[in-house]
C-alpha cells in the first residue's frame, strides 16, 4: 500500500534550499575557505512558503 506525502508548502525563489554557503576564494588561517551565508529573500531562509490570498482585480 501506497504512503501519501505530506502537502509541504516549499518556497518557489529557492526551491526548498533556503540557504547558500559562497565561498570568496580567500582562506582562514587554519586551511579553510572564508564563505558568505545567503538566505531567500523571499523566504526569509527558512525554504518553506508563506500562503498568499489570492488578490482580487477590479476594471
Amino acid at each position: 500500500m501506497s504512503q501519501l506525502a505530506p502537502n509541504t508548502r516549499v518556497c518557489r525563489d529557492c526551491d526548498g534550499y533556503a540557504t547558500a554557503h559562497i565561498t570568496t576564494g580567500a582562506r582562514h588561517r587554519d586551511g579553510t575557505r572564508v564563505t558568505l551565508r545567503v538566505t531567500g529573500p523571499a523566504c526569509k531562509g527558512t525554504g518553506i512558503a508563506r500562503r498568499v490570498r489570492p488578490q482580487e482585480v477590479t476594471a
